[in-house]
């Protein structure tokens, strides 16, 4: 049987600022065409004008958005030239998107009709 005493089911950091910190980790997620560029850099390096043709965004959004992940530690820039190359920094991000997926697959009736989250909020 599992343990759910209240030591066992507490997930989230327990300093001051980790909830604040935690929060911030799924912001960075929470743009629709932050985690298409994330899907698409899953398994490889593309550069900034690929991402711009496979998201169908300006280079200024596109870049824009990039510079976010970035920052957030969820993709690595490399540059050669004049170019940028972006590619997702930790396996376990693919897992994490896969899982939400999998998770908004089995509540999409819910998540169609909450009116407490809408786009932009």
């Amino acid at each position: 049987m599992a343990d759910t005493s209240e030591s066992s089911m507490t997930l989230l950091p327990t300093e001051a600022n980790g909830v604040e910190m935690v929060a911030k980790f799924f912001r960075a997620l929470g743009d629709p065409n932050r985690l298409r560029l994330l899907e698409f850099l899953l398994h490889d390096e593309h550069s900034v004008s690929e991402c711009v043709t496979h998201i169908g965004l300006s280079q200024g959004r596109v870049s824009s958005h990039l510079a976010c992940l970035s920052d957030c530690g969820y993709v690595h820039l490399r540059r050669q030239g004049r170019f940028s190359y972006y590619q997702v920094t930790d396996p376990r991000v693919a897992e994490l998107v896969l899982l939400a997926r999998s998770l908004a697959a089995d509540n999409a009736t819910a998540l169609a009709t909450c009116m407490r989250i809408t786009p932009g909020s």
